[in-house]
């Protein structure tokens, strides 16, 4: 029933916004009482956060194969690190449209564990980007820490714009932003 609740309100809070969807739309979605929902969740922003946190603790997971993935260089694990985040967009759109625009609702300790796992996996993003630069492989003209932001800013923009049964396949995609990330436009 707990995989439920947060099943349901994901789509209800990505269709109406967190604040606009009440315990009450949640419950008569399931067709449960609201003693089922507190049975789970203490209140609304508990189960925020519980989505907030299943949402970055997977991108996590899959960014530290990715990372320690020995037989790949600092290119090829950036490109990785990209497509997994558009891969992300098929079974997880929804979710990631919450985490971006939907942590505003979190308070105290809920946000602050929140901003550290987000700043996990910013730094892991930046430590390899620093890593490529020290190689050789990335030129240093660009601060890493703004690169990384760049980066991240790209990527996760796409979850509103990008349609993954479109024309473009999501390695297609993957491929034109470590290019432009890579290469530049400049002719």
């Amino acid at each position: 029933m707990k995989e439920r609740i947060v099943n349901t309100s994901i789509q209800l809070f990505d269709k109406k916004g967190f604040t606009d969807t009440s315990i009450k739309d949640i419950v008569e979605e399931l067709n449960v009482t609201k003693g089922t929902f507190y049975y789970y969740f203490k209140s609304k922003e508990e189960l925020l956060k519980d989505i907030h946190l299943s949402y970055i603790d997977d991108l996590i997971e899959q960014q530290e194969i990715i990372l320690m993935n020995s037989e790949s260089d600092c290119t090829e694990k950036l490109f990785a690190l990209i497509y997994m985040v558009i891969n992300n967009i098929r079974t997880n759109r929804e979710s990631a449209r919450i985490f971006t625009r939907e942590t505003r609702h979190l308070s105290g300790q809920n946000v602050e564990e929140i901003k550290a796992k987000r700043n996990l996996f910013r730094k892991k993003y930046q430590a390899l980007i620093e890593k490529g630069i020290e190689t050789g492989e990335f030129k240093n003209s660009i601060p890493p820490d703004m690169l990384t932001f760049g980066i991240l800013g790209i990527t996760n923009w796409t979850y509103y714009w990008y349609n993954p049964e479109g024309e473009v396949s999501e390695e297609q995609l993957a491929q034109l932003f470590a290019s432009l990330i890579l290469d530049g436009i400049k002719k």
